[in-house]
């Protein structure tokens, strides 16, 4: 059987001889060019069940624009297939993930353009996947993009973009990010979609239910709801640690690495120490373990919340967070005794905001509240999230929202359950309890 850890590992060394050597060997054969843009533009990737992202109107509104638009994410959530979703007749598309472009070079990019030209005419709008693999890139884009073109890429990094587009592209791009389905995307993936959630008969209310416990136990990766294969999850994560991570940062510390994503996914929801992690994994340092998380971040497979304060020293030395990008992977990287629902559910909430706001933290102070929710200089929303309001939590969870709201001057909050619903009111406070998969069809 095939080893795909040591398969990565293989490949891990070949791509740091040639970033260590530039061995990347002379221009790219034309004819060996021409081959792979004629397959690329020949095959249909729109095959099979197509669903409607929701992100397709905000990239649509942005085409109206002379922006170079990024849309970036985790490896295989459907960037791809958004591309060509979105993608007009008049225009050009090349995927730089594609083994056939190892010995591409930035001097490659005209030759490639000429090729485009001469097999499919003149056209001015690029569609470009995956094109950070290629150093130098953004020289190329910003040639395009002064020549009056349109150009739309996907991206898998993070860091890397945001570090090329900053130094040739600033001012130049809109950056959009895109995350595995959410729970009306799921819903449109199992051919249910809800127009208007507000006059739910009973059966309808049961069935989203059901299909929200479904959402919880397989995640959103398209793929993966094709397939059902625990192994495609198994084989995203070794890619995306050891070709995104160790390849690319040069990591000799792998099995501290692995330490630290493991601890992430077994611990989504939890406050993390980066000294705690330190000692765990064996390492010297602390801030080895703060890189290691920002690798992750970068490959969008685990995020860090912060605890919310005024002072931004106190921000970035407090503990943090940390939450997963999908439910299912997260059970696939990390260990648990026993099924955490709340975790859960709380992973999910975190990645619907996520994708609604930029500026997300929780508060602690004599008590914790799970997320705050900043638009400019102002705290605006306080959500707190819980499995089940209970007679034994209740003091807890209440607490925790009404010191937030107190903290922040906000008159209203939210507390977020698997099926409840109803007002709360306290100290002249009103706190809006409310089945968390309804709150997903309406936010």
């Amino acid at each position: 059987m095939l080893d795909v850890g040591l398969l990565n590992q293989y490949f891990v060394h070949n791509y740091q001889l040639i970033n260590q050597y530039n061995i990347r060997g002379t221009d790219m054969n034309r004819e060996v060019l021409k081959d792979i843009l004629l397959s690329q533009e020949k095959r249909e990737f729109l095959q099979g069940k197509i669903i409607k992202r929701e992100l397709e109107k905000k990239v649509l509104h942005f085409d109206a624009n002379s922006f170079i638009i990024i849309i970036s994410g985790i490896r295989r959530c459907g960037k791809s297939t958004l591309l060509h979703q979105i993608r007009k007749p008049d225009s050009y598309y090349v995927n730089f993930d594609d083994e056939r472009f190892l010995n591409f070079k930035v001097n490659d990019f005209q030759k490639m353009y000429e090729i485009l030209i001469e097999l499919f005419g003149k056209k001015d709008k690029f569609y470009f996947d995956e094109i950070q693999n290629i150093e130098g890139w953004e020289r190329f884009v910003r040639r395009l993009h002064n020549q009056g073109k349109r150009i739309f890429i996907t991206g898998s990094n993070a860091s890397m973009l945001s570090q090329e587009m900053g130094t040739h592209l600033t001012g130049r791009n809109i950056r959009i990010e895109l995350y595995p389905f959410s729970f009306r995307e799921f819903l449109r993936y199992q051919d249910k979609e809800v127009e208007n959630n507000s006059n739910l008969v009973s059966t309808q209310k049961a069935e989203l239910k059901r299909l929200f416990l479904s959402y919880m136990k397989l995640g959103g990766f398209p793929e993966f709801l094709n397939t059902g294969k625990i192994e495609y999850l198994q084989n995203l994560y070794e890619n995306i640690l050891f070709r995104d991570i160790i390849a690319r940062y040069n990591i000799r510390s792998q099995k501290a690495l692995q330490a630290t994503a493991l601890f992430a996914a077994s611990n989504i929801g939890k406050q993390i120490s980066f000294n705690q992690l330190k000692k765990m994994t064996g390492l010297t340092s602390g801030t080895t373990i703060k890189n290691f998380f920002q690798y992750l971040e970068n490959s969008y497979l685990t995020f860090l919340l912060p605890r919310f304060n005024y002072s931004l020293k106190s921000q970035i030395y407090s503990n943090k967070k940390v939450y997963l990008i999908d439910p299912k992977l997260s059970q696939v990287i990390g260990f648990r005794f026993s099924e955490d629902r709340g975790r859960i559910l709380e992973n999910l909430v975190f990645l619907h905001l996520k994708r609604n706001f930029e500026e997300l933290f929780f508060h602690k102070e004599k008590y914790e509240c799970d997320f705050i929710v900043k638009k400019d200089l102002n705290i605006k929303k306080a959500i707190q999230v819980t499995w089940q309001l209970t007679d034994h939590n209740k003091k807890r969870e209440l607490n925790g929202l009404l010191e937030a709201l107190n903290k922040y001057n906000l008159n209203q909050g939210l507390l977020l359950t698997f099926d409840q619903e109803n007002i709360i009111k306290i100290d002249n406070k009103k706190i809006i309890l409310m089945p968390v998969w309804k709150w997903m069809l309406e936010a």
